[in-house]
């Protein structure tokens, strides 16, 4: 019993209870526990753990003001005082269970101290900008691409409608009159002495007055691909131009600037897009497939001279070559200067061609060739060679 006494005494005054103990004595000093607003103080600063006790006596002297507190607290909320602590209940449940309740206390911007409720209000403000700023960029990014692809498809919608006027305009006579004879068509000097006036095929005119550039229109039956053909003196205006000479990213079908319609070259070339719309050549690629080719084997390429209809000979993959590399071009052949020439193009592609039409021409023979952009590698083309059968 002497040994148990002596061992509380020690364990009282160690140097952690002495400090406890001073602690307590001058927070008892500064706060009056019996004054409920200086006990709420108090219980906020040991609850905010700016006074941590070490010893059994801070940790009572933490729990009277625990309790004082709960008093204070539920007799402004009842109105009563007479209810009991149930100080066994809350022993019961440990400090796990004071604190619990302690966070569930501060729930309201007043039980902070003015300087924490400043600082409180300024992060809320901020949060409340960055809000207003994300939602008022999210609603302009959804207007603008609201507004793109209504305008995308408005646009496409206007163009598809104006391809189909365009052909309806094959054969038409709606402007005849207007501007036709001698202004009509081109005047050829092959010569200096003789002049060849070509005549515009009468189902043309009315289009070729619409636009000098108009050179002639490609057709494949049981497909979308029925458009006119277009040329002028280089390579790249009607890749982003449409037939009414305006501006358009869908561009225009348009014949080879090296080509010539009127003496006559070895190899029509006609370039289009590939374009997600489904539009020009998109649908090129699709005689990749044997059961495609054998669905659609013709094509029907008039200029605006005279009426000719091609047979499906090779379908292929190429790409477009630095100028120094020695391969074959498919978009080089225009003309083939001796049969030896014309020989070797039509071994070259039927060796790069996916399957074997049984469709061969000899020297001398108009060849077609269709070509778009292939994205199965950088800078690609699907190329498909016709010959002129009729």
């Amino acid at each position: 019993m002497q040994s148990r006494g002596s061992n509380t005494r020690l364990r009282e005054y160690s140097p952690e209870t002495l400090r406890d103990q001073e602690k307590i004595t001058q927070l008892k000093k500064q706060y009056d526990m019996n004054h409920p607003e200086e006990l709420r103080e108090l219980y906020r600063i040991l609850n905010s753990g700016q006074v941590r006790f070490e010893s059994r006596v801070g940790q009572e002297f933490d729990d009277e003001v625990y309790e004082a507190f709960q008093k204070v607290r539920d007799s402004l909320q009842q109105g009563k005082s007479s209810r009991p602590c149930q100080k066994p209940v809350e022993k019961q449940k440990g400090r796990t269970s004071k604190k619990s309740e302690n966070k569930k206390e501060i729930t309201r911007l007043e039980d902070y101290d003015e300087q924490m409720q400043a600082q409180i209000r300024l992060e809320l403000k901020k949060n409340e900008r960055r809000r207003r700023f994300l939602v008022i960029g999210l609603f302009l990014t959804a207007v603008l691409c609201i507004g793109y692809f209504a305008g995308y498809y408005i646009k496409a919608a206007r163009s598809e409608k104006r391809w189909e006027n365009l052909a309806d305009l094959v054969g038409s006579d709606a402007l005849a009159g207007q501007g036709t004879g001698q202004q009509s068509v081109p005047q050829i000097h092959l010569t200096e002495d003789e002049i060849v006036v070509p005549e515009v095929l009468d189902k043309y005119i009315t289009l070729y007055n619409s636009n000098k550039n108009l050179i002639g229109w490609l057709k494949i039956d049981d497909t979308i691909i029925d458009y006119p053909v277009m040329q002028c003196d280089n390579n790249t205006y009607y890749l982003n131009h449409n037939f009414d000479q305006e501006e358009d990213k869908t561009g225009t079908l348009f014949l080879d600037c090296g080509c010539d319609v009127i003496r006559g070259s070895d190899n029509y070339i006609i370039y289009g897009h590939h374009v997600t719309s489904g539009k020009m050549f998109s649908r090129l690629s699709d005689y990749e497939s044997e059961r495609y080719y054998q669905d659609h084997p013709y094509i029907t390429f008039d200029t605006i001279y005279e009426e000719a209809t091609y047979q499906v000979m090779y379908a292929f993959r190429s790409r477009i070559y630095n100028e120094d590399e020695v391969v074959f071009k498919y978009y080089q052949f225009i003309n083939a200067y001796s049969e030896e020439e014309f020989n070797s193009y039509m071994q070259e592609m039927a060796e790069l061609a996916y399957y074997d039409t049984g469709v061969t021409a000899v020297y001398g023979d108009q060849l077609l060739t269709l070509s778009t952009c292939d994205y199965q590698e950088t800078n690609g083309r699907f190329v498909v060679v016709a010959k002129r059968i009729r």
